[in-house]
């Protein structure tokens, strides 16, 4: 008996532990792991010498071909490739659509999540999708009990933007979502505040960039998580908080958290590598929502991260122009910067070899976490019988980010210069190579739309 491909001569991380071995793989799965001279011959054997092999990086939070990025599918999952990424999760927006890019009313919620599949097509790694309530209707609670139990569990709700919904109507959408178990995915901001405080930035003239944080202060993240995860608590539902950026909503999460089987949070790459500071350097281009934040709250996002109070680390990959980002006051820039393709490396950067994490809590935030957090029982791990979703990473590389290397749309790095320690040498999807040393080997189209399980947050 033979396999497609061995990967032998390296250290195998999970999200447990380190150790030396090789890894079989057969059409598409992981098939054996333990002594190279233990596993069946192979037609490719990969020299994986001092290097680290991995689950490939599960990102639950990315914005493509949707309101908030001008990446397709297929450039989006080609810096995901180079980035280590091997599975993305997107939004399906319910009244969103692609035709007109406008909120017109024209998509249901099952309507948007077909229409995600079809332009996802051209994916080089596999993708699923969070469907995003969007409008404060009945058959859109409805719709919910469609798609829930049908491959997309998880269901976004915005506190802000137009798209926000009242907490009234948020109420109904968890208790829909306990009954249906599934997880609701919360943008919160209190959109109020935020709007108020805008309104005063214009009134007095603060259009440069370092004005911005003030406009949306973690103070009106804290009341928006508080008001949010109160009420899935109350009506049985899963939570789940993104971008995640003060130490304040943070502290929110925390105590609600208990065991985690029913509260669960993520913060960003960016927040954890940049403060407010990087406005007065790089002006609008580096403008997400909620913004970057104080040095302290950087040291709040470790904390929580080592405590276990923070669950996963995403990028909230968000693909614009320079030009578009470039404005003279910075509320008419959009939010969002791109970091499918450098995210993974910065926060192996930052979190192992600047702080000293180790590689199985690595592993745990970016992979196997989110894999478990999500539904994806097949990804996120080394285990034999799960696809063979694998990255192989030299810890001792060392390279300087520039966007003129960017495979997405997204002109600009926020992380221009920044030299970084690891790099991605190798990345499998479901065992096809799909990018070697820099370069995409593999056709668009290998990935493949993931239908998620409902999860259970009891383990």
């Amino acid at each position: 008996m033979s396999v497609d491909t061995v990967i032998a001569g390296g250290t195998l991380v999970t999200a447990d532990r380190t150790f030396e071995g090789a890894l079989a793989i057969d059409d598409g799965t992981i098939v054996g792991v333990g002594a190279a001279e233990q596993l069946p011959d192979a037609d490719d054997v990969v020299d994986a010498t001092g290097k680290y092999v991995m689950p490939g990086v599960v990102d639950p939070h990315v914005h493509v071909a949707d309101p908030f990025s001008i990446d397709s599918y297929e450039t989006a999952s080609k810096a995901a490739a180079l980035g280590g990424t091997t599975t993305v999760i997107g939004f399906a927006f319910q009244g969103w659509n692609p035709a007109t890019e406008a909120f017109d009313g024209s998509y249901s919620l099952p309507e948007a999540i077909d229409s995600v599949r079809e332009r996802g097509a051209d994916s080089l790694v596999d993708f699923g999708v969070h469907g995003a309530v969007t409008e404060e209707t009945d058959e859109g609670l409805e719709d919910l009990a469609e798609v829930v139990p049908n491959g997309v569990p998880s269901i976004k709700m915005f506190t802000a933007y137009d798209v926000g919904l009242s907490n009234g109507f948020m109420h109904r959408v968890f208790e829909r979502l306990a009954a249906l178990d599934g997880v609701g995915v919360l943008h919160t901001e209190d959109g109020s505040v935020c709007d108020v405080l805008t309104e005063a930035c214009k009134r007095e003239g603060k259009g440069d960039p370092v004005h911005y944080p003030a406009s949306r202060p973690d103070y009106a993240e804290a009341m928006a998580a508080d008001d949010a995860v109160r009420m899935a608590l109350e009506t049985g539902a899963k939570y789940y908080g993104i971008h995640t950026s003060c130490r304040k909503a943070a502290e929110v999460l925390e105590a609600a958290r208990e065991d985690g089987s029913r509260v669960r949070a993520e913060t960003c790459v960016h927040f954890t590598t940049l403060d407010e500071s990087v406005y007065a350097e790089q002006g609008t281009l580096p403008l997400f929502a909620p913004p970057m934040r104080t040095p302290d709250d950087v040291e709040a996002m470790f904390e929580h991260l080592q405590a276990g109070s923070l669950d996963v680390v995403s990028t909230d990959h968000c693909a614009y122009t320079e030009a578009s980002k470039q404005v003279d006051d910075w509320w008419d820039s959009p939010f969002g910067a791109n970091l499918l393709q450098t995210g993974f490396p910065v926060f192996h950067d930052e979190a192992v070899t600047q702080r000293g994490f180790g590689y199985p809590t690595l592993v745990r935030l970016v992979s196997t976490a989110p894999a478990q957090t999500f539904g994806l029982p097949e990804k996120g791990t080394l285990t034999p019988g799960t696809d063979a979703d694998v990255v192989v990473f030299d810890p001792d590389a060392s390279y300087t980010i520039d966007a003129a290397d960017n495979e997405s749309k997204a002109d600009f790095s926020i992380f221009e210069g920044r030299e970084v320690t690891g790099r991605v040498e190798k990345t499998f999807v479901r065992g096809t190579l799909v990018a070697d040393d820099g370069e995409i080997v593999a056709d668009p189209g290998h990935g493949q739309f993931v239908e998620r399980i409902q999860p259970d947050w009891s383990a």
